[in-house]
This record gives structure tokens, sequence and C-alpha cells, in this order.
């Protein structure tokens, strides 16, 4: 089946290895991208595949609210978004917050409040969460504690915002479906796939699910995971994983297939009342 899908932060090193790998299950591609002199680097990756790939230059720094992310919503007309964009940690903490938590939220709430729009992913990481999971080591939950307090203070406080809005407004559009009696294949997907700390290295296999909060990531695996996510009926939730020896789309079913959820363990009642001030 052809999918319509609008990819958020085009022009980053994970969705240009993306976009080639959407556009040959044959779905349809619209990359953002915020300036004009990107344009001509994400034309190419779509030359000799079989999907179609439209470029919209829009910059993610002008959306400031839930209305602005619907208009280019309504624009583009998805049925599935991705969110792999980021301030990449220029122009300070304001940037961050802007992109990263308000720009993301945005974006999150206008597409589960789209009933077109199926499947919402966005790319965060490993660390992003507040209580320790049961499956964690003490050098897990350490190595957890130096990156979001010392390292990536900001960062951490725009991610884990994003992920709980998404993770509260999924499970309230899903319910919904439920009681409108919407089949179990067609209820939304919120989805937040979690690597580990970004390379440049091949792309390999994947370790996911309840794993420890160390390990790298390649970006070229993180596009297959993305892509084995969305192929995957029935994937929602976080995904936690770092390269590893199993092939993605199989580490993915095994999640599905067992139920597993690396939201397991947070505080649900704590994250909708958060969520609900945003």
């Amino acid at each position: 089946m052809s999918h319509k899908i609008l990819l958020i932060g085009g022009h980053g090193k994970v969705s240009q290895l993306l976009t080639p790998l959407l556009l040959a299950k044959s779905w349809s591609v619209t990359s953002m991208i915020r300036s004009p002199d990107q344009k001509a680097t994400i034309e190419k990756l779509g030359q000799g595949q079989p999907g179609k790939l439209d470029v919209l230059v829009s910059s993610i720094e002008d959306v400031k609210n839930e209305g602005d992310a619907k208009s280019i919503l309504e624009q583009v007309n998805p049925d599935w978004v991705v969110w792999s964009a980021g301030a990449g940690g220029r122009g300070g903490a304001p940037r961050t917050l802007a992109i990263d938590r308000d720009a993301a939220i945005a974006f999150t709430k206008a597409s589960i409040h789209t009933p077109s729009i199926k499947k919402f992913l966005t790319v965060s990481y490993l660390a992003s969460r507040r209580e320790r999971p049961s499956w964690w080591t003490d050098e897990d939950w350490a190595a957890f504690e130096k990156v979001n307090n010392e390292t990536l203070p900001t960062y951490y406080k725009a991610k884990i915002a994003a992920d709980e809005v998404l993770t509260v407004l999924a499970k309230e559009r899903i319910d919904e479906e439920a009681k409108k009696g919407v089949a179990e294949a067609d209820k939304f997907c919120g989805i937040s796939l979690r690597p580990g700390t970004l390379t440049d290295e091949k792309p390999g296999g994947v370790k996911m699910g309840k794993i420890g909060s160390r390990g790298n990531s390649s970006r070229a695996t993180v596009a297959e995971a993305i892509v084995a996510v969305l192929n995957t009926d029935g994937a929602r939730g976080w995904f936690d994983f770092v390269d590893g020896d199993d092939n993605a789309e199989d580490a993915v079913k095994k999640c599905v297939k067992d139920g597993i959820d690396a939201a397991e363990g947070e505080d649900i009642e704590g994250m909708k009342e958060r969520a609900g001030k945003l």
C-alpha cells in the first residue's frame, strides 16, 4: 500500500539516509527543509526511486503553535508524519526549546488531532525518560543522569516533554478510536524511536526492547529502523535500541508480538499532568 509521508527535518543526516529507503518502498515523501539552498541536495535523493519526492521549504522555527503545524499538514496532506528535526545544539537553549520541544509538540498535537494521519514517529534518544526502568543497572542510571543533567540538560528537557505529549495524546486518540469501534489494525500509532549515541558507521543490526541506557546507534541503522517500525502493523510506543545483531524488522515485530514498550515504568499520571500544561 502506498503512503504519503511528511518528513520534518529533511536535510538532517538521518533524514538524508532515510529518504531513499522510504522512496524505495514506493511511498511518497514530502521532505521539509528550512532553506532553498538545501533543495538540490534533497532532490538528488529521489533520483531513480519508485516513490515520489516533493520538497517543501518551510522553516520549523516559524512553527509556534498547533495551528501553524496544522497549516503545513493541510498543505501536504500526509497519512504518516516523521519528526527527525532538531536544533542540533545551535542557537543555545532558547532555540533548542523552540524546536525540539515547542515545534515538535505543535506537530505532535496537530498530527494526532488530524484523523487522516495514522502514524506519527518521532526520533528521540535512549535516555529520554524520567523514571529508572526495572531493567537498567546502577551503571545505566548513572550514565543517564550524567548525560541528562550535565551534558545535555536543555535537550533532555525538550525531548522528554515532546515524548510525553506524544505518549499521552496517542493514548487518548486510541481510547477514542476504541469507543468508536475502530479495528485494531486501523488505530493510531504514536511512536518514539529511541537510538543510542549516534555514529556514522555503516548500517547493521540492532538490539531492541528492554535494554540499558548506553550504546551506539549508527545513523544508517536508525534510518532502517524507522522504515521497519513504520512498516510493521501495530507498532506503537517507545522503541529503545542500539547497534546489535538482530535484523531491525524482525526486532520490531518481536517487540510488538511480546507487547514490549520501553515506556514501561514511567509515571503516566504525571505525564498527563505535565502534558496538559504544554
